[in-house]
Formats: C-alpha cells, sequence, structure tokens
C-alpha cells in the first residue's frame, strides 16, 4: 500500500518510520511511504505557504495554491486516490475506519497547520477528513502518523502475529483482555493461575470476561451496540451488582 504525506514539516515523519514494525514494512515493500514538502510548489521566492484570513481574525491560514499545485503534480488531476485532510473537524478516526482504508491501494494526507486551510482545499480538492479526537493540537503531522500506522496493521504480514490486528481493542467491539509474560511472579504480584493451567477453554472463557470487565469499567459506551450472549449478560449483571 503506498501513503503520499503533504506537510509544511517533512523532517517531523523521518525517526518514525525508521524504527520497528513500520520500518521493516518499507523495507519488505509491504508499505509505501512519501512525504511531499508543500514549500516546493511554491512559487515565489520566500516559499511562502499561508497568509492572513480575509475578514480578520487571528492565526494565518495555508494557502490553496500550493497545496493543489502539490497534490495534482504527484497524483494526477484529478488526484488517482483518496485525498484525506487531519482536521479537528473531521470524523472520529477508528478501528474499523483504519481497516477500512487498509483495502486501498493508495490514500493521500494533508497536514493541516496554523488556523487552517483555505475552505477551497476542503470543497474541491479534500474527499475525506479525519479528527484523532475532540482536541486541537499544532498541526496534522502526528494524526497523520497515527492514521498510517493504524491502517498498516491490517496489510497482510505487517505484524509478526498474523491475528495481530484481530485481537487489539475494538477489533471485537472490546477492549482488549490483560496481558502477562515472565517472570511468573514480581514483587509479589503472580500470573493469574488460569493463564498457567494449559487449559485452553478456560483462558479463553477467562479472556473473555476479562475483555468485558474491562470494557464495563473503561468504556461502558461499547457495550450498548455490542451483541452480547446471555453469558454475557449474566456476567455484566453481576458486575453491576458489585460497582
Amino acid at each position: 500500500m503506498r501513503f503520499d504525506i503533504f506537510s509544511l514539516f517533512p523532517s517531523v515523519f523521518s525517526p518514525y518510520f525508521e524504527v520497528s514494525i513500520l520500518q521493516k514494512a518499507i523495507e519488505k515493500n509491504l508499505i509505501e511511504v512519501n512525504v511531499h514538502n508543500i514549500r516546493d510548489w511554491t512559487m515565489d521566492r520566500h516559499h511562502i505557504t499561508d497568509d492572513t484570513p480575509y475578514g480578520g481574525g487571528g492565526g494565518m491560514v495555508m494557502k490553496a495554491e500550493p497545496i493543489f499545485t502539490a497534490v495534482e503534480d504527484v497524483l494526477g488531476q484529478p488526484p488517482s486516490c483518496p485525498v484525506i485532510l487531519m482536521s479537528p473537524q473531521g470524523r472520529p478516526f477508528t478501528h474499523k475506519i483504519a481497516e477500512e482504508l487498509a483495502q486501498l491501494p493508495q490514500i493521500a494526507i494533508v497536514c493541516g497547520r496554523y488556523e487552517g486551510v483555505d475552505e477551497r482545499v476542503r470543497q474541491h480538492l479534500i474527499t475525506d477528513q479525519l479528527s484523532i479526537g475532540d482536541f486541537v493540537i499544532t498541526g496534522g503531522e502526528l494524526p497523520a502518523l497515527m492514521v498510517v500506522d493504524a491502517v498498516s496493521r491490517f496489510i497482510p504480514d505487517v505484524l509478526g502475529d498474523p491475528t495481530g490486528a484481530v485481537d487489539d481493542s475494538f477489533a471485537s467491539g472490546l477492549l482488549e483482555y490483560p496481558h502477562y509474560t515472565r517472570p511468573e511472579e514480581f514483587r509479589g504480584w503472580r500470573v493469574p493461575d488460569v493463564l498457567l493451567s494449559g487449559h485452553h477453554a478456560k483462558i479463553i472463557e477467562w479472556r473473555r470476561e476479562q475483555a468485558l470487565q474491562r470494557t464495563f469499567q473503561q468504556r461502558p459506551d461499547l457495550l450498548k451496540n455490542y451483541p452480547l450472549t446471555e453469558k454475557d449478560k449474566k456476567f455484566l449483571s453481576e458486575l453491576n451488582k458489585k460497582s
């Protein structure tokens, strides 16, 4: 899968793509990441990419021309793939959206900055807008990294564990169950006996209950539309009595 990222600060990305899972995915040609400096498509000697907003107000606005020129020069006119703007005004980015995007051969991501982008970019170039939460940060670079990372996890062979993305929190609709590793005891805290028992049916049951309990305690909203079994409902009812 190919990612094309358009940013005013491309140097932000290199360190993240040079370590761990994404580095290996790039080396194996499982993903291709191209980061483009929007300033390279400016026409003036000072490479200006922003200006004051019409109508007044604080802050600066990213100009339409450099963004259009950069995206269309790289992707064609019209662009050959979805063009996503990272923006706090976008729809919330979720596990499901990451899984859907991973089915595409290519996506482009535009990183906003300052007070945002000229509205004509949203209206005539952008095909989707994504937000990583109801808060505002300095720019779209960190959100873009999150999207690339989350989407890449669904691409075959990117993760060492072929079922890793399937077992993640939100994959099943519940938060993931707790994990333990060696040693069996640390500072007096022991690994639950069931995980050492070798009894796979009991381990599966324990993990299911732990996922339900963790979701009930930390994200009860996820349970509203989750298809609970009668056994699940009984377990949650007991939890509710104790809380």
